[in-house]
C-alpha cells in the first residue's frame, strides 16, 4: 500500500461497542491527572503524518488522552515514519498485551486486518476504515456531507470564479473529500447559474485529479497551491495532512487574496497561526469517536456493526467561520443550513462512490 490518509473535533455519543480482551498495561505510560488507575489499556499506531500532523492523527490522540481522562485506562502510541512500520508497530502493541490496538488511518486496514486474524482474542479499533468481524471495530465519516457544504461555501464566497482542491494521495478516505466539494459547487452552479470552476479534481475523471503523493511534505503542498493561484483559484481545499499546511502557507502569502478551507480538525484551533486564512474547516468527530469506543470497551460492552460520523448525527461537519464570520453573508449561512437539512432528508442525494456504509 502506498502512505496514509489524514484527520479533535465535536463528541459523538452513541457508539456500541465490543468486550475487552485480557492483559496487563503497557510499561510506558502515566496515569492521567485525576483519574484513578485502571487495568485497561489502549495503544494506538500513528499513521505517516505523526501525532503533531494537527489532522486525524493528533484528534485521534486527543480521544485517546480524553479516554485516559475519563476512565483511568492507560494509553499509550508508538508512530509509523512509513508504511513499512505498520506491521511491526501493531506487533508491538500486541506483545505488550494492550487490551485494544487502534489503528490510525485507512491504509492501516490490511496491516490491521492480518493482525486481528493472526491474533483472534486481540481487540483492535480502526479510524477510517470498516469494522471487520468479529474483532476489529470501524470509526467511519461520511465527510462528502460536510466537504458538499464546503464546495457550496467556496463557490459564494470566490470572487475570482475559480476554486481549488488536491489530495494527499488517490484513496477513498481522500477522494470521498474531493468529491463532496466538487459537488457542491456544482450544485451551486445549477441553482445560482454560475459557472464556478473547480482546480484539481473533476468527481468524473478521478485519474486526473491533483495528488501531492504525501501527507507530510509542506513544500508540495504549497507549489500545488502556487500553482492553484497563478490559475486564479481564490479559495483552495487540500485534503493531504500536514501537507496542507503548506496550502495555508502559500495563502497567507497572498496578503488575504486566498482562503484556505481546512479538514479533520477545526483549523484555527489545531493551526491557529494560520486562522486568519481559514474560511472553515469539513471536521470530523475522530477524537469523540474514538474516546467513546474506548470507554465503551473499557466497560466490558460489546462492540458491534461499525461507527458512521454523519451531518445527522455530528460526526461531521462545518467547523466555525471565525475570523471570516463577518464576510460570509447571512443569506449564504442561511443556504447552507437548509442545503445541511436537505443532505440529512435524503432531498440532496450525494453520489460519491467513496462514501462508506453503515452497518
Amino acid at each position: 500500500m502506498v502512505a496514509k490518509l489524514m484527520r479533535l473535533v465535536a463528541g459523538v455519543a452513541g457508539l456500541s461497542l465490543f468486550v475487552a480482551g485480557c492483559g496487563s498495561a503497557p510499561e510506558e505510560e502515566e496515569s492521567g491527572t485525576g483519574a484513578k488507575a485502571s487495568d485497561f489499556s489502549a495503544c494506538m499506531v500513528t499513521d505517516t503524518g505523526g501525532i503533531d500532523d494537527r489532522s486525524f492523527n493528533a484528534a485521534s490522540w486527543a480521544g485517546m488522552q480524553a479516554a485516559k481522562k475519563s476512565t483511568g485506562a492507560e494509553v499509550q502510541y508508538v508512530a509509523s515514519t512509513s508504511e513499512n512500520d505498520y506491521v511491526p508497530n501493531i506487533t508491538r502493541l500486541i506483545s505488550q498485551k494492550c487490551n485494544l490496538v487502534v489503528s490510525v488511518g485507512g491504509l492501516m486496514a490490511e496491516a490491521t486486518g492480518q493482525a486481528a486474524k493472526a491474533n483472534a482474542n486481540q481487540k483492535f479499533a480502526i479510524v477510517d476504515s470498516g469494522s471487520v468481524p468479529p474483532n476489529v471495530y470501524g470509526m467511519e465519516f461520511n465527510t462528502a456531507q460536510s466537504s458538499f457544504l464546503a464546495g457550496y461555501l467556496a463557490a459564494g464566497m470566490s470572487k475570482s470564479g475559480k476554486v481549488a482542491t488536491f489530495g494527499g494521495l488517490p484513496i477513498p478516505p481522500v477522494t470521498i473529500f474531493m468529491d463532496g466539494f466538487y459537488e457542491g459547487v456544482q450544485y451551486y452552479n445549477k441553482q445560482k447559474d454560475k459557472k464556478v470552476e473547480v482546480l484539481g479534481w473533476n468527481e468524473a475523471k478521478p485519474k486526473s485529479g491533483s495528488m501531492a503523493n504525501s501527507f507530510t511534505d509542506q513544500g508540495a503542498g504549497k507549489r500545488i497551491a502556487g500553482n492553484f493561484i497563478q490559475q486564479g483559484a481564490d479559495i483552495i481545499f487540500p485534503v493531504a495532512g500536514g501537507t496542507g499546511l503548506g496550502a495555508a502557507a502559500a495563502a497567507k502569502e497572498s496578503g488575504g487574496k486566498v482562503s484556505v478551507i481546512w479538514v479533520d480538525t477545526d483549523g484555527c484551533e489545531s493551526a491557529s497561526q494560520y486562522c486568519d486564512v481559514f474560511l472553515t474547516s469539513v471536521t470530523k468527530g475522530i477524537a469523540g469517536a474514538v474516546q467513546t469506543t474506548i470507554e465503551t470497551a473499557a466497560k466490558g460492552q460489546q462492540l458491534t456493526g461499525s461507527y458512521l460520523g454523519t451531518l445527522e448525527n455530528g460526526g461531521t461537519g462545518l467547523a466555525p467561520f471565525h475570523q471570516f464570520d463577518g464576510k460570509v453573508p447571512a443569506e449564504l449561512k442561511a443556504e447552507l443550513e437548509k442545503i445541511k437539512q436537505d443532505i440529512i432528508s435524503g432531498t440532496i442525494k450525494i453520489t460519491s462512490p467513496n462514501q462508506p456504509k453503515s452497518s
